[in-house]
């Protein structure tokens, strides 16, 4: 009883703070910014904290306290109750309150739109929508969709049921989704049993940073329909794209995939029931996955059981940094159909290729043909009729094709073209941080999405681990193997990665949390440091005065790099044998000074893998050169304070 009395009158007295006019209040100077402060709320604690476990006076970053919960006092108490119910369940019953009022990144929960579209569209402006039955038996007409969620931070879009049974009727998506950071698109049951018409995606989720884009039931039994896939999902980061039962059971489908993925990094595409049992399918992959880091598309089940099928490859996956490909059942069982394959794989750092079942059981004279293609390849239960190849480079022993299959001294990727996949600056050696250098900036800008961290007080009651999937999709109402919960399972798996030799890590979803490591790492007299702004990006700049911090000495440090996740997640990491420094960075011409960075070099590359991007751009190998790389925006290093 004693207790119920007790948090009801604590209640009471942080409401009446929050709201008196003789307010309570923490003073604020410049370590600390932003005037005066109700002394309950998690930015007033967190500045308690800090002042408590770190000894010195160095002046507090304003880009990390801007960062701190803007929970008021009253919902930080409130939410902070759900959190501690069911394991944080009982959140998912005020989760856009929730999200709102605690910055969080958060899908909005999309109902069924009841808008009417029976007539021709010309969508501009327009987003987070769910088009149930759109433009089902449209005879004829044209719907485009130009600068639809364009620039938006997390749009989420869904159509169902999109021109089945239409006749001659295109859809145009020029400038769609362009430029956002968590992209979640699906496409259900697009033009099925449509006659004719077709759909041109042009501009299509352009530098997204993470797109995560399902086409299910697309064009199957569609007659004649034409699908243009250009400038799609290019300049990505992370992400994946899902093609399911695409065109199955078509007549005379023609699909274009040009421009596909181009420059993207780590990107999957999974092609599955591709066109399988079509008839006269007329498929071309031109300039799909040039200039990728590390892609991995799946083809399986692809143009199974065709009739007169004919696929075209050609500069595909070239220029890439490694990358898988899986092409299983693939043209399996098909009648005449023709596969061509022309500068085909050909990767910087070799890719691995596995045909399984490629052809196997066709009939009437299909014919496959390899032009100019890549290394490191396993053949398995591969079809021996109808096969060509020419300029192949090397074949694995086990393909069981022959010895007539020899290499050539094709080496693929010549060593000039390998800046063109890393941005010049990215990485550099440590002899450039040297007053009077004119040297390259990368791109620095923060890129992820805005998001704030918890207070400990709801953090710590929240599941966090991958075998608490279950429960976070709950809580945040992840739909299965949608974007939220693959971006929480990918950012948990790192987090739970074991430290490569010498490392020591955590990820930490709260400042309190990252301080507390920071000084478990290097004491209590710490810094936080971090490159001014983003003046400089993507231009030359002059190094001006250098400092070395700890004298230039090898030191510790630790650094953090944001993660995706509902909240502000950083993965902090202290390695072995770094140097940080400190450098002025100038206008070639004028002089002028437009940026302050922060520089860390690793000194022991001995860990890295051989394809890491600083020896792409540098030359070298793992444990061979020290690589440096600025800070970039919204990341740190905690050092040591001078």
């Amino acid at each position: 009883m004693n207790k119920q009395l007790n948090f009801r009158w604590l209640f009471i007295l942080i409401l009446f703070l929050s709201t008196s006019p003789f307010l309570l209040s923490v003073s604020s100077d410049a370590n600390g910014g932003g005037g005066a402060t109700n002394p309950f709320t998690p930015k007033a604690s967190l500045l308690r904290y800090w002042d408590k476990e770190i000894r010195n006076n160095v002046p507090k970053p304003n880009f990390l306290l801007s960062k701190a919960s803007p929970l008021t006092a009253v919902d930080a108490a409130a939410f902070s109750k759900l959190a501690g119910s069911g394991g944080g369940i009982a959140l998912s019953t005020r989760l856009p309150e929730f999200c709102a009022a605690a910055n969080l990144l958060c899908f909005p929960d999309l109902g069924a739109s009841l808008e009417k579209h029976d007539k021709d569209a010309n969508f501009a402006g327009y987003g987070d929508k769910n088009f149930t039955n759109y433009g089902t038996s449209r005879p004829g007409g044209s719907d485009a969709f130009k600068k639809y969620s364009d620039d938006a931070n997390i749009p989420v879009n869904d159509f169902r049921r999109y021109g089945r049974d239409s006749a001659g009727h295109s859809e145009s998506f020029s400038s769609y989704a362009t430029d956002g950071n968590v992209v979640d698109q699906s496409f259900h049951t697009y033009g099925s049993s449509a006659a004719g018409g077709g759909g041109d995606f042009r501009g299509y989720a352009s530098g997204v940073n993470v797109p995560n884009l399902g086409f299910t039931s697309y064009s199957d039994h569609a007659t004649g329909r034409t699908q243009s896939f250009n400038s799609y999902s290019e300049n990505g980061n992370a992400g994946q794209q899902s093609f399911t039962s695409y065109g199955k059971n078509g007549n005379k489908p023609e699909n274009t995939f040009t421009g596909y993925g181009t420059e993207s990094n780590v990107v999957g595409s999974r092609f599955s029931n591709y066109a399988e049992t079509a008839n006269a399918g007329n498929d071309t992959f031109k300039g799909y996955g040039v200039n990728m880091n590390n892609p991995t598309n799946t083809f399986s089940n692809y143009a199974s059981g065709g009739n007169g099928a004919v696929e075209s490859f050609t500069t595909y996956r070239e220029q890439s940094n490694v990358g898988a490909d899986s092409f299983t059942s693939y043209a399996k069982g098909t009648n005449a159909a023709k596969v061509e394959f022309s500068n085909y794989g050909k990767s910087f750092n070799e890719g691995t290729d596995t045909f399984s079942g490629y052809g196997k059981g066709s009939t009437g004279k299909t014919e496959v043909g390899f032009t100019g293609y890549g290394v490191n390849n396993t053949f398995k239960d591969y079809t021996k009729d109808g096969m060509s190849f020419a300029r192949y480079t090397n074949v694995s022993s086990g393909s069981g094709l022959g010895s007539s299959l020899v290499k050539t001294k094709d080496s693929g990727i010549s060593g000039s073209l390998v800046n063109k996949w890393v941005e010049p600056g990215k990485f550099f050696r440590e002899k450039m941080i040297k007053e009077g250098t004119v040297m390259p900036i990368p791109d620095i800008r923060d890129k992820m999405p805005k998001r704030s961290f918890l207070p400990r007080t709801i953090l710590s009651k929240l599941p966090f681990s991958t075998s608490k999937i279950p429960e976070l999709k709950q809580i945040f109402k992840a739909s299965d193997n949608g974007s939220m919960e693959k971006m929480m399972r990918e950012s948990l798996q790192e987090c739970e990665r074991v430290p490569s030799p010498g490392e020591t890590k955590r990820c930490v979803g709260s400042m309190e949390d990252m301080i507390d490591f920071a000084t478990s790492v290097l004491g209590r007299n710490v810094a936080v440091r971090s490159t001014l702004n983003v003046n400089g990006s993507k231009k030359n700049v002059l190094v001006g005065k250098v400092i070395g911090i700890n004298g230039g000495r090898v030191t510790q440090s630790v650094s953090c790099h944001q993660s995706l996740f509902p909240y502000l997640l950083y993965y902090c990491h202290s390695v072995p044998k770094v140097r940080v420094y400190e450098a002025d960075l100038l206008d070639p011409k004028s002089k002028d000074k437009v940026n302050h960075g922060v520089a860390i070099c690793h000194l022991d590359t001995s860990a890295w893998s051989p394809t890491h991007g600083a020896f792409l751009s540098l030359g070298s190998g793992p444990g061979r050169i020290e690589v440096c790389h600025w800070i970039f925006e919204n990341d740190m290093t905690w050092t040591i304070a001078d």
